[in-house]
């Protein structure tokens, strides 16, 4: 357990969050230490608070959006800050200023995480523009010119470390996608036989996904933007390569989901028939997650000795499967595992694409991709205006988390103000920070914050209590600063710590009774956090399932691009891969996004879960049918199989429409147009015909002795028996989704 603890500790100090902390120190202490050697402390205030609220907006991406990014922060800060100054000794004034720059603020958030983080750098700056004191006239110009100098500051600071910082947020999602993907394939190992926590670890696999591919999106901006601009390098190459065998183990995994149903039924006796492949996944997700921390740490690449064992041991057990059972009834269970090891070899060869890249094998990432078909993956966020106007609607989630906000705020500061609580402004800043747009999320945060501010308060007491040396106060300070911005976004519980440690000491530098300051800081976070809560559940809620229409409506859409792209890929064989590619993407990620919303649905309270087991089955069968179109393309790319082009075709249209009439069963006003189809049943005999043709000249081959099958008789029973299945499977699938989505509406209405 302690040596767990250690390495965890070891991975974090090397990680990019921790570096970003340390950046952060570095630009508030060096002006801090200048500024008390020249004996210009008046100053420190505006120029540590001009550093300290852009920071934030400094996040990974490429070197224009973060400048840029900075810039606008520092504009945003300043202009709200010297409106609240200008506003505060006027009640009414400054009341409405609060309203109407919270709810501008919380509207920026529309422009994607960067655009968040500069909207919570607006709601700072506009909180601890509040704690401003005896500010009036010329000086607040004096101060708003200082607080500029202090983001230019941050944001050289910044520049200066750039080149180190980006490399080690690539190195930093490099290692967490590695560390994830990993706990994916040793959950879908558990899978193959668990039965009793199935949904459970059904639902941790869709939050891992919806993860994976926020993860994904980080990277291809990040490597595919930097590949276009710098050129060719091999330290950037070996990474995109890495990249790249990460969004294959995905793609695979997604592309070779078990149907259960069938697996209970053909293994039902015995389970032990799948532990060898179900060790597999846990050997090979636990090789990901160590190369996780290798990549970070710069150790030695592990020996693959486990790796190769575990796949001997489950070759082994197709051989003694049918023995024991015999054939020919163990062929459907053999065919059935066959395939299902044949997948687990496709992960092994990904995994050693990444070993090789890792291991500076040479000519391991030279890639042919160009860079017009990179710009084709990266999905840049818009910045029009026009996108804010089409926000300004009851409809949109983040205008009601706006006018949310806004009423807080005002309603909080009155509270401090007529209750006379001293740093009333402890409570805005609470809000800002806890509050989010969704109701669970919020919930979370305020319990995390309470707990951390409760133990970051009693430490900072222990501390005080043990010593009044200023000294150690300020080493204390500058520290938990650090650990604070480098936590907030992993841990938010141990980050609020940090910041109630960060904030104590730096009071208990500037006045006497620290333990006073301790006690308002418990109270204002208490009252920040409750209010939170109560203002997220009854004002303005707009509950999350009556957001999944739209979620569904583009996984439906994009899931017929899909399939509609491997028929034509399939038709032609002459596909370019980065439309193909770029179809794939697009499912994956709005499943990732139905994925997400079916996570916030649970967080609600449980009176707002409206119809909760019939989205669970929507969202399940929507999972499994990427999945299965998934398995379709993966078969088609490997194999030849034009002998069933007609039946193909037949199943494509009839699915493709299913999915057309679900979409139009969600959205009454703008219906979809169907093609034309032909009769499935005929298509559906056609290849089942095809599988048991070739299963009864393998039962002659048996009865003639011929105990030993021929390779290639082999490879054709697997794709027949492969193809039949997963083409049928797919179209229940879709006609279970529909019967579903019926229901649903219907239960709904």
């Amino acid at each position: 357990m302690l040596r767990e603890t250690l390495k965890n500790i070891e991975l974090f100090l090397r990680g990019a969050s921790f570096y970003r902390g340390v950046i952060l120190t570095i630009a508030i202490a060096i002006p801090i230490g200048i500024l008390f050697a020249i004996d210009q402390t008046a100053i420190i205030l505006p120029i540590v608070f001009g550093a300290f609220v852009n920071a934030p907006s400094d996040i990974a991406g490429s070197l224009k959006r973060k400048v840029n990014g900075i810039l606008i922060s520092i504009a945003l800060t300043v202009a709200i800050t010297g409106i609240i100054l200008v506003a505060k000794p006027y009640l009414l004034i400054l009341l409405m200023a609060l309203a109407i720059l919270s709810f501008f603020s919380a509207m920026i958030a529309i422009y994607g995480f960067r655009g968040s983080l500069i909207a919570f750098s607006g709601l700072l700056a506009m909180v601890l523009a509040l704690a401003v004191k005896d500010v009036h006239g010329l000086d607040i110009l004096i101060h708003l010119g200082f607080m500029v100098i202090g983001g230019l500051w941050y944001l050289l600071i910044s520049l200066l470390l750039y080149r180190m910082a980006s490399k080690k947020d690539e190195k930093q999602l490099l290692s967490e996608t590695l560390a994830l993907t990993g706990e994916y394939l040793k959950l879908r190992g558990e899978l193959l036989v668990e039965r009793a926590s199935h949904d459970n670890l059904f639902k941790r696999i869709l939050e891992l996904q919806t993860e994976i591919s926020d993860k994904h999106e980080t990277l291809r901006e990040s490597l595919l933007t930097t590949r276009r601009k710098s050129g060719r390098s091999r330290y950037e190459e070996k990474r995109l390569l890495i990249f790249i065998s990460l969004v294959d183990i995905l793609e695979l995994a997604l592309a070779n989901t078990i149907d259960y149903t069938k697996i209970n039924s053909l293994f039902k006796a015995d389970k032990n028939d799948l532990e060898a492949f179900k060790n597999v996944n846990v050997v090979m997700g636990e090789h990901l997650m160590l190369l996780s921390e290798i990549i970070i740490n710069n150790d030695k690449i592990p020996k693959r000795n486990e790796l190769l064992h575990v796949f001997e041991k489950a070759d082994k057990a197709i051989e003694n499967y049918v023995k024991q059972v015999g054939l020919p009834k163990a062929r459907e269970g053999a065919l059935t595992l066959r395939n299902l090891y044949t997948y687990q070899l496709q992960l092994l060869d990904q995994i050693r694409a990444i070993r090789r890249a890792m291991s500076n094998v040479e000519n391991a990432s030279k890639l042919s991709l160009k860079t017009q078909d990179g710009s084709q993956f990266i999905t840049l966020q818009e910045y029009r205006f026009s996108i804010l106007l089409e926000h300004l609607s009851p409809k949109s989630t983040i205008f009601r988390h706006a006018i949310r906000l806004s009423t807080t705020v005002v309603v909080a500061y009155l509270i401090g103000t007529f209750l006379d609580i001293k740093n009333a402004y402890w409570i805005l800043l609470t809000l800002i920070v806890i509050m989010r747009p969704n109701y669970g999320l919020t919930k979370e945060r305020s319990q995390n914050r309470i707990i951390g501010t409760i133990i970051g308060a009693a430490l900072a007491s222990l501390v005080i209590f043990t010593t009044q040396n200023v000294v150690v106060y300020g080493v204390l300070g500058l520290l938990s600063l650090t650990f604070a911005f480098s936590l907030i976004q992993q841990n938010y519980k141990v980050g609020a710590a940090f910041i109630t440690l960060h904030v104590i000491f730096v009071y208990a530098l500037l006045q006497p009774n620290a333990y006073e300051v301790i006690g308002y800081r418990v109270l204002d976070t208490a009252i920040g956090a409750i209010l939170a809560v109560i203002a997220n559940y009854l004002l303005w809620p707009l509950w999350e399932f009556k957001n999944l229409d739209q979620d569904i409506l583009e996984v439906l859409k994009q899931n017929d691009n899909y399939l509609l792209a491997i028929q034509k890929q399939y038709n032609s064989k002459n596909v370019l891969q980065p439309q193909y590619k770029l179809h794939r993407k697009e499912a994956f990620l709005a499943m990732s996004e139905l994925n997400a919303a079916f996570q916030r649905v649970s967080q609600d309270p449980k009176s707002k879960q409206k119809e909760f087991q019939l989205i669970y089955d929507i969202v399940t069968l929507n999972h499994t049918i990427v999945s299965a179109i998934a398995s379709l393309s993966s078969f088609i790319q490997k194999h030849k199989t034009s002998s069933i082009k007609d039946q193909f075709d037949v199943f494509v249209a009839h699915i493709s429409n299913t999915l057309k009439e679900t979409a139009n069963i969600l959205n009454q006003n703008k219906k979809l147009e169907l093609s034309n189809s032909q009769n499935i049943e005929n298509a559906q005999e056609e290849l089942l015909d095809n599988y048991v043709k070739l299963a009864n000249e393998r039962d002659q081959e048996i009865q003639l002795g011929q105990l030993d099958i021929k390779q290639e008789k082999l490879v054709d029973l697997q794709e027949a028996h492969l193809l039949y299945n997963q083409l049928v499977w797919l179209k229940n699938l879709t006609d279970n989704l529909k019967k579903a989505t019926h229901k649903y509406k219907k239960a709904l209405a």
